[in-house]
């Protein structure tokens, strides 16, 4: 029997902090495909600046004289580095816009289980596909449809594990968000270090055999998860009802809350780009330890956001607990505000750094400052928008609402690689102090939702 469209859920056997055995297999079937997607980001960048896109490689790439003049045509003449970006944010951008169609296709046609199989296949080809260079734009495209499929379904399967009201749910989100930040940490020490330090290819085809491990697991995972939310409809005669009044006005709630998140996404996918292009040429990477001396290779920063998640995250868990034995937690929408700010704040750490340095190397213990701040705004929005699409979204269309929530991301990479664009011919301190200034209208633009948002979730 079904409870507000969400089935009971037999209790399974626990093995992972009180949570449904299922939980684990999800778990580590997002841990590797974060593992593929972060590896190949790290290198992305780096990649077309330091060699797909200069002179004797370029002409070699399909597609790409085509892609340049079309971008060339809005925006002017590019170099290597600008061009770069436009890719990057074009990449990025689609990568989460794609997901509104996974949601739909599962939701309407396929279900989450085949649609995350197709996605997860096609992601893998995508990543082998990028050792080719002539390949190399068929091979983003391949990842983006892949992603389409697979990333809406994974996240939205987290709630389906739990019935409406039960608390666990967003401790589950938290501990799957931990999975996707070790996926994330492990990904530029390996592929990056590959692809760096021995071969680019090397890199990316690493990127694909960890695919591959998050297709074998979630095979082995299926028959451990409850039935698709579209089976469940279709018994019940209900998948073809339209959304009643009150389903609607849930549905507007999220996408009132979802539109200011795109500009946090703009502000936060710097990493990817400029940030990897400030630790490259105006930090000083280079160590001595006891145990190693050396340079820091520039994709190992990468790995430092998804460490402090999975260190910071019991702490972060344990400060709610305490403020809410005190009634004093803030609300979702208030948290997200906070994360806001936060990550205003990591780019404010930054234009001192840019200040400090007037257009010398600064201490890498910046950036560590930086990705310190920008952790902790990330863990106030990122699984609490997560969760909340969960527990709002009606179950029928919960798939597409999570690839809405994805679609975010959708806007704000994109705005990512145009604000990138400008890094060549930006003084740095005032770039950074334009990343803040986007941030923190992101910040206030959620908290002016607050109020007529809580009206309609009852958070």
């Amino acid at each position: 029997m079904a409870v507000s469209g969400y089935p009971r859920i037999a209790r399974q056997p626990r093995d992972l902090f009180g949570h449904p055995r299922a939980l684990t297999f999800l778990f580590t079937t997002e841990m590797w495909e974060r593992f593929s997607y972060y590896g190949m980001r790290a290198l992305l960048v780096l990649y077309m600046t330091k060699y797909l896109l200069l002179p004797g490689h370029a002409e070699n790439v399909i597609g790409l004289a085509t892609l340049r003049g079309a971008l060339e045509s809005v925006f002017g003449p590019l170099g290597a580095q600008p061009f770069s970006s436009h890719i990057y944010g074009l990449y990025t951008a689609l990568v989460y816009l794609t997901p509104v169609f996974g949601g739909l296709v599962a939701d309407r046609l396929l279900g989450q289980h085949r649609t995350i199989l197709i996605g997860a296949a096609l992601m893998a080809i995508g990543h082998f596909m990028m050792a080719f260079e002539p390949l190399f734009l068929f091979a983003l495209t391949t990842l983006i449809l892949g992603n389409g499929a697979f990333k809406p379904n994974m996240s939205a399967q987290v709630g389906t594990l739990y019935a409406r009201g039960d608390p666990r749910r967003d401790r589950a989100y938290s501990i799957f968000y931990v999975g996707i930040n070790v996926g994330a940490l492990l990904a530029p020490l390996v592929c990056g270090t590959l692809g760096e330090e021995v071969a680019w290819h090397y890199g990316f085809t690493a990127a694909g055999v960890g695919m591959v491990i998050a297709l074998v697991v979630y095979l082995y995972a299926i028959p451990t998860l409850p039935p698709d939310e579209l089976h469940l409809a279709r018994a019940e005669g209900t998948d073809k009802q339209p959304l009643d009044r009150n389903e609607w006005r849930r549905v507007l709630a999220l996408i009132l809350l979802f539109m200011p998140v795109s500009l946090f996404w703009a502000a936060y996918e710097q990493q990817g780009n400029t940030i990897a292009l400030w630790a490259d040429d105006y930090t000083d990477r280079y160590i001595d330890l006891v145990v190693w001396k050396g340079e820091i290779p520039v994709t190992w920063f990468q790995s430092i956001n998804p460490l402090l998640i999975v260190v910071f995250t019991p702490f972060v868990l344990a400060l709610w607990r305490w403020q809410e034995e005190r009634g004093r937690e803030p609300t979702s929408v208030t948290k997200m505000t906070l994360g806001c700010f936060m990550l205003a704040l990591s780019n404010l750490v930054l234009a001192g750094a840019a200040y400090v340095a007037m257009g010398d190397s600064v201490s890498w213990f910046w950036l560590l400052g930086y990705f310190v701040v920008l952790t902790v705004g990330e863990l106030y929005l990122s699984p609490i928008g997560l969760s909340l699409v969960s527990k709002v979204a009606p179950a029928r269309v919960v798939s597409v609402m999570m690839g809405v929530w994805l679609g975010t991301s959708f806007v704000g990479n994109f705005l990512a690689g145009w604000l990138g664009s400008y890094w060549s011919s930006m003084n740095k301190l005032h770039f950074f102090l334009m990343i803040a200034g986007t941030a923190a209208l992101a910040g206030i633009v959620i908290q002016a939702f607050n109020r007529p948002v809580r009206n309609l979730i009852g958070d």
